[in-house]
């Protein structure tokens, strides 16, 4: 079985490739689909794994590439053809300081420890991903109305990721539920991007079926609070807000305050229904979990501290545990010269914060490159909300201030960034963020 997904692949590449490139040139529907796929797809992983190490608990486990990948080709070829009209350019916004971080993560690798090199470049392989799905979205989109096409297929994720979290907590009974992603914090971060645009396009977009959004936002909020996720919850929260507050500054409107009186209606019901289960969840979350995060968030201090160019990319699972001694105060036996106990088993844990892991990993330096980036695409953001003021497509902006702000928040507790699904998904922000300026500055030049 494992051989045949090999072939399936491969076979998948050259074939659907050229085939799907052909179709996708001659009829816009086709071209659509792919463009959908290769947005859906960050949701639902269809992916394999070359040289897998699915036991390591890392930022990545193998040199993976998956559907997503494959449609990424097709648009690939598509800009390639259009490159007259629309000449590609090599280095969008913001590229410069993420090849930044990625040489700073390279660099890392000399600090991996031996039979963990491959790991980092497990990591290393995701980035160079990210960032070709980065190029290929700043190019592939040059029209206004390719937003109204994603807002359509950002529907379309919601509702599914929707039914498969009330077939995980009605059918089968689950109680934290994570519907396609690997973990709850995955759904939660991954839904507060896409609710805020939905709820930024429900409250400023103009003639738009209300109802089947208020559907999409509803069942977003319904998937996000399935999860049972403390932190999620409170930073969904802070980002409608966000989105609400720029909305109503954006301007006054009888449509908007009616949404709003509808929603809380509708918000104090739910959270009335589900108040029992989050307040147990509230509850029953062990102490333990909290003294885990402090533990693990001194390890990597401790990391930081020690090697300039960090411990090694995608090496942190490794290198918490003994005989490293960067987690003495975890395992006591480490300063006490003593044999470890007859049942230690090594725990692979994962600091619970993306900003600490890469500190850890890359270095201080690397850090302050990596915030200097996504910081870099939120302000680039609030340039364009001031700048798109009478335009119907400000919405986006909106909707990102508050999506943006949740996640950087929330990865102060999290490592999700690092996850496939999260990262792709925070690369196509960033290139809708950049597409944004493109098309206004092209505006500007003809009028």
């Amino acid at each position: 079985m494992a051989n045949l997904k090999y072939v399936i692949f491969f076979l998948t590449l050259i074939f659907a490739v050229p085939i799907g490139t052909a179709l996708a040139k001659k009829n816009r529907k086709i071209e659509n689909l792919v463009f959908f796929l290769m947005v859906f797809f960050t949701a639902q992983e269809v992916t394999i794994n070359f040289v897998s190490r699915e036991f390591y608990r890392g930022t990545s486990r193998g040199f993976e590439i998956g559907l997503v990948d494959i449609a990424m080709l097709i648009i690939l070829f598509l800009i390639q053809s259009r490159k007259r009209e629309y000449p590609p350019r090599k280095f969008p916004p913001g590229s410069v300081l993420y090849l930044m971080y990625f040489l700073f993560s390279w660099i890392s690798v000399i600090n991996a420890a031996p039979g963990y090199v491959v790991n980092s470049y497990f990591e290393l392989w995701k980035m160079v991903r990210m960032f070709f799905y980065f190029w290929i979205i700043y190019n592939y989109i040059n029209d206004w109305k390719k937003f109204d096409l994603f807002m359509r297929i950002i529907a379309i994720n919601i509702i599914y990721i929707a039914i498969i979290v009330f077939k995980q907590k009605y059918i089968e009974g689950g109680f934290q539920n994570s519907g396609p992603f690997p973990h709850q914090n995955s759904l939660v971060m991954y839904l507060i991007i896409f609710n805020s645009l939905v709820f930024a396009y429900l409250l400023n977009r103009k003639n738009i079926k209300i109802w089947f959004w208020l559907l999409v936002f509803g069942l977003g909020s319904f998937s996000i609070i399935s999860t049972l996720s403390r932190a999620g919850m409170a930073f969904f929260v802070i980002a409608s807000v966000t989105v609400w507050f720029f909305s109503f500054i954006s301007g006054f409107s009888a449509k908007k305050i009616g949404i709003t009186f509808l929603l809380l209606a509708f918000a104090t019901i739910g959270l009335l229904k589900a108040l029992d289960s989050i307040i147990e969840r509230f509850e029953t979350a062990p102490e333990e979990s909290g003294l885990t995060r402090i533990a693990l968030a001194q390890a990597a201090v401790n990391m930081a501290n020690d090697k300039v160019f960090g411990i090694g990319l995608n090496n942190f699972g490794h290198k918490v545990n003994p005989p490293y001694d960067y987690g003495e105060h975890i395992y006591p036996f480490l300063h006490k010269g003593e044999l470890p106990p007859p049942d230690y088993e090594e725990k692979n844990g994962l600091v619970e914060t993306i900003y600490l892991m890469i500190a850890a990993e890359t270095g201080w330096h690397n850090l302050i490159i990596f915030l200097l980036f996504i910081f870099s695409f939120y302000f680039r953001n609030f340039k364009y909300y001031l700048k798109l003021k009478y335009s119907e497509y400000r919405f986006v902006t909106i909707g990102l201030i508050g999506g943006l702000s949740g996640i950087y928040l929330e990865s102060s507790l999290e490592w999700v960034l690092k996850q496939t699904n999260n990262f792709y998904q925070m690369m196509m922000m960033f290139a809708l963020i950049g597409v944004m300026k493109k098309l206004y500055l092209r505006e500007q030049k003809t009028k």
